[in-house]
């Protein structure tokens, strides 16, 4: 497979399936372990990175209550890391909507 090398995404994640039958205190770090998971997949890289406000909107009500919903922008970089084992890597951006009604993946021109 001849992907493109540096891509970037648009993709909304559904946290609430993701952390359904999850207890209580490891849901916020369930949803936070899937985003990564959902990356990695989407992406093809081992090496994910998540980016502050991502956190901070995934922790935002508390360890119990994970948003439903977030819509993430997903960029494959380039590792500048000269002895990385990974030449690429995944940045997890948030993408703040007004609702997630009718949003499909989006592949955003660099």
């Amino acid at each position: 497979k001849s992907k493109p090398d540096l891509v970037t995404r648009d993709y909304t994640i559904h946290l609430a399936k993701r952390t359904h039958k999850t207890t209580f205190k490891s849901k916020t770090p369930k949803a936070i372990k899937e985003i990564k998971k959902f990356a990695e997949n989407a992406m093809g890289t081992k090496d994910v990175r998540i980016s502050t406000d991502v956190n901070k909107f995934i922790w935002s009500q508390g360890v119990r209550n994970p948003p439903k919903r977030i819509r993430v922008r997903l960029s494959r970089k380039r590792n500048e890391d000269e002895d990385a084992d990974e030449k690429l890597y995944t940045l997890v951006e948030h993408v703040q909507v007004a609702s997630f009604k009718g949003l499909e993946t989006e592949t955003i021109d660099a």
